[in-house]
């Protein structure tokens, strides 16, 4: 495990967001082996009125997770600063995927267990090294901060928001 995980967080940088999807498409490649976006673990949503505001959403690794709270079997754990779902434990109750403050848990029809962002289990999240705009970038946990005591809304504090 890359010990740099355990102080790093995904942050996402919505303005430089193309909406390519590359995002989507590495990390299902990464995961499943398969072109097939729906089963990544990050999401582009794209936000109207015009223009258009495209927002990748991705698990933001909290530190008092709501979904390992909302989970009736203990499937979700925190291992090396890492929010995790035991594939194993999970029975595909969905109270996890409710329970995100934001929507960062997904649903396929074909796998039994929500989709979560684990930092490609390593701490090295392949949605960054590929993304072509740099709108994802991993950074110091500390460098991300809350506005104004909004628990669903923060701010990057960095060189990369150009």
């Amino acid at each position: 495990m890359n010990r740099k995980s355990l102080q790093m967080r995904l942050k996402i940088i919505e303005k430089k967001c193309a909406d390519c999807k590359i995002c989507e498409l590495i990390c299902a490649l990464h995961h499943f082996k398969v072109n097939n976006p729906k089963k990544s673990r990050i999401r582009v949503q794209t936000l109207f009125p015009e223009p258009g505001i495209n927002k990748p959403v991705v698990c933001r690794q909290c530190e008092n997770p709501a979904c390992m709270e909302a989970c009736p079997e203990g499937a979700i754990t925190i291992e090396g600063g890492i929010v995790k779902l035991d594939e194993e434990k999970c029975t595909g109750c969905r109270a996890c995927v409710e329970s995100c403050p934001f929507g960062a848990l997904f649903i396929h029809p074909d796998i039994p267990y929500p989709l979560k962002c684990d930092l490609c289990s390593k701490g090295e999240p392949q949605c960054v090294s590929w993304c072509p705009k740099e709108a994802i970038v991993f950074v110091p946990k500390e460098k991300i901060r809350r506005k104004s005591g909004d628990r669903q809304s923060e701010d990057y504090e960095g060189e990369a928001l150009d």
